[in-house]
């Protein structure tokens, strides 16, 4: 647990919430939040004033205390923080870095309380059901803890037992956020172009999905039943005679964490295998399956002695539909070809680029990226240097990537640090380019030849395309003859120089109401009317400082420009 946390930071942790406690707590820090993202514009918060350094400083030290606070809050938070951390796209670097930092470091809750909830789900003393019970955990976190325990038929098995008045705790938490989002929503800023309803429904389905064991029961059979013909993947069995929606009994199948390099060594594992099995695993896994572990961080990975890759927690999964297979695939024609044009039309079919009346700048930018990226080869690039660059792009502009895709790029980049920490020379792309080539080729039986379906489609829209010039220019011709057809442009410069004649001229009506009321004032204090002479001074004090503000606006403008 990190220092300065203390058992009173956790008031979550308790069967029975206080509603009204928990809304005072949650508002207070969304509040605080917003007072401390409202500082963060205003030069006179920063000592010497602001500069890139000291705002980059800020962000930082603001992240930091956001993760802290999340964690105090407690499940919900963590875990919203935890999906956060996989949305560039809408948050700035420096929070997304602290936030994917999130752990559930969290306090176990009592022996006593397990034992009842196990045998309030499974309908029977803890005695009958095992031949023996740890007290004491394996692992605690915020939704459960895991004991290891005894079946009476001998095998040795792990039992996950959720946390108590879990469900309790989200229904308040979830009712709270639904405010809270509303109001982002609602928000000039920060509203635009950001779907946080979208997000919040994201979020909610995520949430109550990871704490229904059976359904992570159902996730593992499917995650097992994929690699049943390999022998290098191993997933735990479920015990479904002992399993329910809180309690999740599985096979106990140990090994050496995956970032415990010294271990591994000791154990004779060869480290750059184990690091290319690791990216292999996954690639099969979205390429192959379409059914794939959203959360590969290193302690949901082991090895066996024997060299095979353990899984384990398999609450948060993901599946890509056909469909988005094949708006992938048209990306990825785009991208070999350069077509920005081509690209951005794949990203609004796929629903990760939202279209906008001036889709220009994103075009460019899209254009600028293709142009810089493929000027390496394919096995030279980064997973999380384009990535990084993805949600670069895709930062304060119309881009939504779904969730799939967020939690696809962030498993690439988790997984590429995992096999850079087994093997310094990994690289990730190197791995993914033979899969990268049969999902261009599409080789797979069931799909045709795609170059030649590619081609014939290419040849089916150039003839639509040619047959259908004439009636769009004749519609074209149609339309300027009636006046139909408006011209947009806009002007940055006109634009400033507008702006700033017209401050100009309020800055001059100021000056002489603020004359008029000090000459106002003046005269009545010689004539003995204090009182009417104050009134006049307030007045003109009070159109001074609306000078003032304006001055330090315009100055502050210029500067920009």
């Amino acid at each position: 647990m990190e220092n300065g946390y203390t058992d009173k930071a956790y008031r979550w942790n308790r069967e029975n919430y206080s509603g009204k406690r928990r809304f005072v707590d949650i508002w207070s820090f969304v509040l605080t939040l917003i007072f401390k993202l409202w500082l963060n514009k205003k030069s006179w918060s920063y000592s010497g004033g602001i500069t890139e350094a000291n705002y980059t400083a800020r962000r930082k030290e603001q992240a930091i205390w956001i993760r802290n606070k999340l964690l105090e809050l407690g499940p919900t938070f963590i875990k919203v923080g935890q999906l956060f951390s996989t949305r560039a796209d809408i948050f700035a670097g420096e929070y997304v870095e602290e936030l994917s930092k999130l752990q559930d470091r969290v306090p176990a809750f009592g022996y006593k309380q397990a034992e009842a909830i196990v045998e309030q789900e499974l309908d029977r003393t803890i005695n009958q059901v095992f031949r023996n019970f740890e007290p004491v955990p394996l692992a605690a976190a915020s939704l459960g803890q895991v004991h290891k325990a005894v079946l009476h038929t001998g095998e040795t098995v792990v039992v996950k037992v959720q946390r108590p008045g879990l469900k309790r705790l989200f229904e308040i938490d979830l009712q709270i956020l639904k405010g809270i989002t509303y109001y982002f929503q609602k928000h000039p800023a920060w509203g635009k172009g950001r779907d946080w309803l979208g997000i919040y429904e994201e979020c909610c389905r995520i949430l109550w999905e990871e704490i229904d064991y059976l359904k992570e029961g159902r996730n593992a059979d499917t995650f097992r039943r994929n690699f049943r013909d390999e022998d290098w993947v191993k997933v735990p069995r479920v015990y479904w005679r002992y399993t329910s929606s809180k309690v999740l009994t599985l096979e106990y199948v140990p090994g050496i964490k995956i970032s415990q390099y010294a271990a591994l060594e000791a154990a004779g594992l060869d480290r750059k295998v184990l690091a290319r099995l690791g990216a292999q695993a996954y690639l099969q896994q979205l390429l192959n399956n379409g059914f794939f572990h959203a959360d590969p961080h290193p302690g949901n990975i082991a090895v066996s002695p024997e060299g095979a890759l353990i899984f384990y927690d398999f609450g948060m999964m993901g599946q890509i539909k056909s469909n988005v297979r094949e708006g992938l695939m048209e990306t990825l024609f785009g991208i070999a070809q350069k077509n920005s044009e081509r690209v951005v039309t794949s990203l609004i079919n796929l629903g990760a680029l939202a279209p906008v009346e001036d889709m220009g700048p994103v075009r460019r930018s899209i254009q600028y990226m293709l142009d810089n990226f493929m000027d390496e080869p394919f096995e030279a690039h980064s997973i999380t240097a384009i990535s990084d660059d993805l949600y670069e792009i895709a930062y304060d502009k119309p881009f939504k990537f779904p969730a799939t895709f967020t939690f696809v790029m962030r498993a690439f980049s988790t997984l590429e640090g995992v096999g850079k920490g087994l093997d310094p020379e990994f690289n990730f792309m190197e791995v993914a380019q033979p899969y990268a080539i049969q999902l261009m080729t599409n080789m797979d039986d069931s799909q045709g030849n795609t170059f030649l379906n590619e081609l014939s489609r290419q040849a089916v829209q150039v003839s639509n395309t040619a047959l259908g010039l004439p009636r769009r220019l004749e519609d074209t011709l149609e339309r300027l003859e009636k006046g139909d057809v408006r011209l947009r442009f806009r002007s940055i410069e006109t634009e400033r120089l507008l702006r700033r004649q017209s401050n100009v001229q309020l800055s001059m009506t100021y000056s002489v109401i603020i004359s008029g009321f000090t000459l106002s004032a003046t005269i009545l204090l010689l004539e003995d009317y204090i009182w009417l002479a104050i009134f006049a001074v307030l007045i003109a004090a009070t159109v001074s400082w609306l000078l003032i503000r304006l001055l330090l606006r315009l100055d502050r403008y210029d500067r920009m420009y």
